[in-house]
């Protein structure tokens, strides 16, 4: 048993957040790299679409990180399992 509950760097589910936000990271920069090579007005749409999704997607990430990053901050001393 822990008297300190574990960094959120230390959190399993904190490291699935973290790998999916650079992994999302990586698809908006390939969502905008697809839009600025199309010239198919549908395609253009398209690839709006899914920069707006992939940005949506960005945006949840974050802000769940930032909730376990707060809850950490907030309660340092509270006893963890792990």
């Amino acid at each position: 048993m822990r008297i300190l509950k574990s960094k959120p760097h230390c959190d399993e589910h904190y490291t699935l957040l973290m790998n999916d936000l650079n992994q999302t990271a990586k698809d908006l920069q390939y969502a905008y790299d697809n839009l600025e090579n199309v010239i198919d007005p549908d395609m253009i749409d398209s690839c709006i679409y899914e920069v707006n999704a992939v940005q949506m997607r960005y945006k949840f990430l974050l802000t769940k990180i930032k909730q376990i990053e707060d809850s950490y901050a907030k309660n340092p001393l509270e006893v963890s399992n792990s």
